[in-house]
């Protein structure tokens, strides 16, 4: 049964990677918040408390980021690096896929920042 979780979960990235990562580029992705629901949201939920719909698939939970002690430990090039290179290069769920090929730098460090925002102390 875990291996069958694990399967979907990765497929479900994947399929996520798939569908946003071809249209997206620096003219047509919008607003760093309407990024965030098409690249983040099915994950992390719409408001980054690490509860989307895909998140009960996951035996290790999408990442809160709402919950301030908690991101106040990670630091914003280690943001960088987990979307940039996705999840497993930062020793975290390898399900969430690199966006590296969907987003440059600066859109990454403009996720970064609305990541932060996220938690209101």
């Amino acid at each position: 049964m875990k291996s069958l979780v694990r399967a979907w979960a990765l497929a479900a990235g994947l399929v996520a990677f798939l569908l946003v990562c071809a249209p997206l580029n620096a003219q047509e992705s919008g607003t760093v918040k309407e990024r965030f629901g098409e690249l983040c949201a099915t994950c992390h939920g719409e408001d980054g408390g690490g509860d989307g719909p895909s998140a009960k698939v996951f035996n290790i939970k999408p990442r809160n980021f709402t919950d301030c002690a908690s991101m106040a430990k990670i630091s914003d090039a280690t943001l960088f690096t987990a979307i940039h290179d996705g999840g497993a290069a930062v020793g975290v769920n390898s399900a969430m896929p690199r966006w590296r090929e969907a987003l440059d730098d600066q859109q990454i460090k403009a996720l970064v920042a609305y990541v932060r925002s996220l938690c209101k102390r």
